[in-house]
């Protein structure tokens, strides 16, 4: 940023670090975001995205995705399309306030009490990429099944469901998705009634549930 004078930062956060939600790419966007203000700027979000991937990627060299910062700058709920490494394009999911407050209404999220280096899972994963073309192209498929149970007016535990297939394939793809512990807190949340879920970053247990 070229910042030529004197600078002190201040970071407060409400989340243990490493919780796996994305909150160092939030840290990332909203340091941007404070810069450039200090400058006089208002970027566009798509900036922000691009530049707090280039500083996770480039810079930092973190083996990180790209989505988190992309969630972080645009906000709401949306598809992301990635046609190469430096494009995507960004589709708002629009359902309606009732529906999504319906969905919101059935999502518990839970913390698993310990905490993990992203970077070194993500690396795994792409090391094993060539070898799970097919989960990834299920996985890949589930994203539209998704949105058409979101923007329908079916039974939301369809989505459930497709939570829990989506899981069962992302384990496959390393040995390092999950663990003995996570297994378990999954397995009894499933015998309590969840439908499905999915783990954030090995950190957090996201499930659908009708309690």
């Amino acid at each position: 940023m070229n910042v030529s004078e004197g600078l002190e930062i201040h970071h407060d956060g409400d989340l243990p670090a490493r919780s796996g939600i994305g909150s160092s790419s939030s840290f990332t966007v909203g340091l941007l975001h404070a810069l450039y203000a200090q400058e006089g700027r208002m970027v566009s979000k798509r900036k922000l995205a691009i530049d707090a991937i280039h500083i996770e990627q480039e810079m930092i060299k973190e083996n990180v995705g790209s989505q988190d910062q992309i969630i972080a700058a645009f906000g709401g709920l949306n598809k992301i399309e990635f046609s190469n490494e430096h494009h995507f394009e960004i589709s708002p999911v629009t359902i309606s306030q009732d529906r999504l407050q319906n969905l919101e209404n059935h999502l518990m999220l839970f913390f698993s009490g310990f905490t993990r280096i992203a970077s070194k899972i993500a690396q795994d994963q792409v090391s094993k990429i060539k070898n799970n073309v097919s989960e990834l192209q299920t996985m890949r498929s589930m994203v539209e099944e998704a949105i058409t149970i979101l923007n329908g007016n079916g039974d939301l535990t369809d989505f459930g469901k497709l939570l829990h297939e989506s899981w069962q394939l992302k384990k496959n793809l390393s040995n390092k998705v999950s663990n003995t512990h996570i297994d378990h807190v999954y397995d009894m949340a499933c015998k309590a009634g969840a439908i499905g879920g999915k783990i954030l970053g090995l950190v957090v247990v996201v499930l659908f549930c009708f309690c």
